[in-house]
Order: structure tokens, then C-alpha cells, then sequence
């Protein structure tokens, strides 16, 4: 893993850094989350951490899944998923991950059928 934070060339990077404009709708000192631009429900936002991290399991060696959590939990608190949402974590291109950097999906706002893909 690398010892960088922050990775110039990385797109939730830039989003973290206001560098590229995002509908924020949580953050904390350690994560941020916002829309995402292709929704899947009537909810779905992604919490991504500050930090750079290429997928889960770098993000975990710093502690961060626990933030990403607490504040999608808050995230869908304030939407009002209030009958249930899905939490998504895809780490690597087998698992459909294509932005390189983790992010978690908050989904919800529907029933969401099981199993996914």
C-alpha cells in the first residue's frame, strides 16, 4: 500500500479536495459522502473516506470501515430509510469496482431484491 493520503490522479481525491463539484450530503473528519451520479434506487449515495485507500482492505489497515459506516448509517438515517437500505462495498474489477479509491453505497428507497447482480 502506499503511504500517500491523497492520490492527485484519483477522482473521489479531487471530490474530497473540491477540486470536482459533488452533491455532498454528509461528511466528518474522516469520510464524505454524496450522490451518486448513477443512481441504482431512489436513494444511492456513496460514503468514501478522506483518505485515499485503493479498495476495502487498504481502508481497513487504517481503521476507516468504521467511519464509513457511522456515517452512511447517519446518511440513511436522514433519508428515511427507515424500512431498510444495503450497504455495498466492491473491491476490484471482478466485483465491479471501477473507481479505485473505497467507497461505500448506501442503497435504498425500494425494496432491493436478493440476491444482487
Amino acid at each position: 500500500m502506499t503511504d500517500k493520503s491523497t492520490d492527485p490522479h484519483c477522482l473521489f481525491c479531487k471530490i474530497v479536495a473540491e477540486k470536482v463539484p459533488a452533491e455532498v450530503v454528509a461528511s466528518n473528519d474522516k469520510a464524505i459522502a454524496f450522490r451518486d451520479l448513477n443512481p441504482q434506487a431512489p436513494t444511492h449515495v456513496l460514503v468514501i473516506p478522506r483518505r485515499h485507500g485503493a479498495n476495502a482492505a487498504e481502508s481497513a489497515e487504517h481503521g476507516l470501515m468504521d467511519a464509513l459506516v457511522s456515517l452512511a448509517a447517519e446518511v440513511a438515517e436522514e433519508e428515511g430509510l427507515t424500512h431498510g437500505y444495503r450497504l455495498v462495498l466492491n473491491t476490484g474489477p471482478d466485483a465491479g469496482q471501477a473507481v479505485f479509491h473505497t467507497h461505500l453505497h448506501l442503497v435504498g428507497g425500494r425494496n432491493l431484491g436478493w440476491p444482487p447482480g
